[in-house]
């Protein structure tokens, strides 16, 4: 693939994963740069327009409206219903009316997501030491939301990364057990689970408002990292 193909391609869809988007990823450091920044961004712009609607913003418009005269109330609904045509017709043209709820990704859908993720970018990260700093992993962290107070380990490398439909913390970091690989993502898992495959063995933890998956080698103790690191992310920031 050449660099204005890889560059149209990750435009239109930073999120693509498919195995020959992975490969023009590795070719360069700034195929990487650039793919890891527009998901940087992509993270923010989901954050920012993530607007809570208060609860009782109905019956509040509705009181309001029982106030004004007859003909007053009779222009507004008018405006409004116009409004919401338009935002209607807006919404079918961007793409973005969904009459059926999206699918929430099971514990084993993560799972085999982190295994394909792993396997996909074990060449280019393998050999790889950054040295990475704890502030340098919470700059890449605090699209989510969140922080580390403290890591337990020498930190590899550390980088966004699409992770299925979303974009995730992408981690290495050392144990006493041995290197782990280490994923938050802003999804809420049901409930704690443990997977395997013939080489490797992992953990999905649900957190606060995502999930983080710790992975390693087949017979690593992976479930004492995972509540470490648990318990050092701080959700107030």
């Amino acid at each position: 693939m050449d660099d204005l193909e890889f560059r149209r391609r990750i435009l239109a869809d930073p999120n693509d994963n498919s195995q020959e988007m992975l490969e023009a990823r590795n070719e360069s450091i700034a195929n990487r740069k650039l793919a890891d920044e527009l998901l940087q961004l992509d993270a923010k712009l989901e954050k920012v327009l993530k607007v809570n609607v208060p609860d009782d913003l109905a019956d509040r418009i509705l009181f309001h409206q029982s106030g004004q005269p007859e003909q007053k109330r009779n222009k507004t609904r008018f405006h409004l219903a116009i409004a919401a045509s338009v935002a209607f017709v807006f919404g079918l043209l961007v793409g973005q009316v969904n009459f059926l709820p999206a699918p929430v990704q099971t514990s084993s859908d993560v799972a085999h997501v982190a295994l394909e993720h792993i396997y996909a970018e074990a060449p280019f990260i393998d050999s790889i030491d950054e040295a990475v700093s704890l502030q340098q992993v919470n700059a890449k962290l605090n699209p989510f939301g969140s922080e580390f107070n403290n890591l337990p380990g020498h930190i590899y490398y550390v980088n966004h990364c699409g992770f299925g439909n979303k974009n995730a913390l992408h981690m290495v970091m050392a144990t006493d057990s041995g290197k782990v690989t280490v994923f938050v993502v802003p999804e809420k898992s049901p409930n704690m689970t443990s997977f395997n495959d013939n080489k490797m063995q992992g953990v999905v933890m649900p957190l606060q408002n995502a999930s983080l998956i710790v992975v390693g080698d087949k017979g690593q103790n992976i479930a004492p990292v995972a509540k470490r690191l648990e318990s050092e992310l701080n959700w107030e920031i």
